[in-house]
């Protein structure tokens, strides 16, 4: 596993423990940094989470978190046993967060990931979120900000959570503004404050 030390967790069925070993086995874009974070507790008898940041040398581009929940007895709103829970956030420019498409273009990010990945999935779900500001009075002179959220969840089907590991990281990245690996897919250039101008 990439970067951090995980808090103790108790096992769980052979199930989640495979799907958790493809979490931690899998090979991502080199841009992406992970480590294992502490996971909610009262969603699921079981879960698992990892912590995620997009980095340009020394520039944060995108930060997120993906967390996988498990529940043996089946949950009726997941349509399985296993769901995963994804969060990515962005600075953007101004200018694109006032974009009237960037929360259909957030979600198509992760569809499009996902297919591309081959990561099997049902009931996908989520929100995009933009938000923007602009400083008045004694902060009238500070740049205006703007930044995005993507939070969705989907119930991945089979064990084998290697591809949504991968396609979240893809997500991770097009909100990074980073160039895409997947053909079709255009990224948000990056927000020049996160390079400190």
């Amino acid at each position: 596993m990439r970067a951090g030390t995980p808090p103790p967790s108790q096992p769980g069925p052979a199930a989640f423990e495979r799907a958790v070993a493809s979490l931690q086995g899998a090979d991502v874009r080199a841009e992406v940094r992970l480590a294992e974070t502490r996971a909610p507790t009262r969603i699921a008898p079981h879960a698992f989470a990892l912590g995620g940041e997009v980095v340009d040398g020394d520039v944060e581009l995108a930060t997120g978190r993906l967390v996988l929940l498990h529940d043996p007895a089946g949950h009726a709103e997941w349509g399985g046993d296993m769901r995963l829970v994804a969060y990515v956030h962005a600075d953007l420019e101004h200018e694109i967060a006032l974009d009237p498409f960037l929360g259909g273009v957030g979600w198509s990010w992760l569809l499009d990931a996902l297919a591309a990945h081959g990561a099997d999935y049902t009931a996908a779900g989520g929100t995009v979120t933009r938000s923007a500001s602009e400083g008045f009075g004694a902060m009238a002179g500070r740049e205006t900000g703007a930044e995005v959220e993507v939070r969705a969840s989907w119930t991945p089907l089979g064990t084998d959570l290697s591809a949504h590991l991968r396609a979240w990281c893809d997500l991770l990245c097009y909100a990074g503004g980073l160039p895409p690996r997947v053909p079709g897919v255009a990224p948000l250039p990056p927000a020049r404050t996160r390079a400190g101008s």
